[in-house]
Parts: structure tokens; C-alpha cells; sequence
């Protein structure tokens, strides 16, 4: 049980570490527009402000 534990808090820091260097990549700001395509197609770069309908309290 004792290397199985070893084993365990083993990969629990390998994969902190892992985080920790994804985060810093994706956080550094020449490198996130290559990384993260999501922004480009939800629109977040864009500046422009979208017309807003208004759905309630129309009678």
C-alpha cells in the first residue's frame, strides 16, 4: 500500500506541475492567440457592441 501511495502523490505533482506550465503558456500573451482558437469564434476580440433586443414586458 505504501508504493501505491509513493505512486500516487507521484503523478498528483506531475500533473500539478503539468498545470502549472499550461497555465503560464496559455495566460502569456503572444502565445494565446495561437492556443486558444475559442476566443476567435465566440467573438471576444471583436470590439464591436451588438444590438440588444429587448423580449420582455412586449404586449
Amino acid at each position: 500500500m505504501k508504493t501505491v501511495e509513493r505512486m500516487l502523490w507521484k503523478l498528483a505533482i506531475i500533473q500539478f506541475i503539468f498545470l502549472c506550465i499550461a497555465q503560464l503558456i496559455v495566460s502569456h500573451s503572444s502565445f494565446a492567440p495561437y492556443i486558444v482558437k475559442v476566443i476567435h469564434y465566440e467573438g471576444v476580440i471583436k470590439n464591436s457592441a451588438t444590438k440588444t433586443i429587448e423580449t420582455f414586458d412586449q404586449r
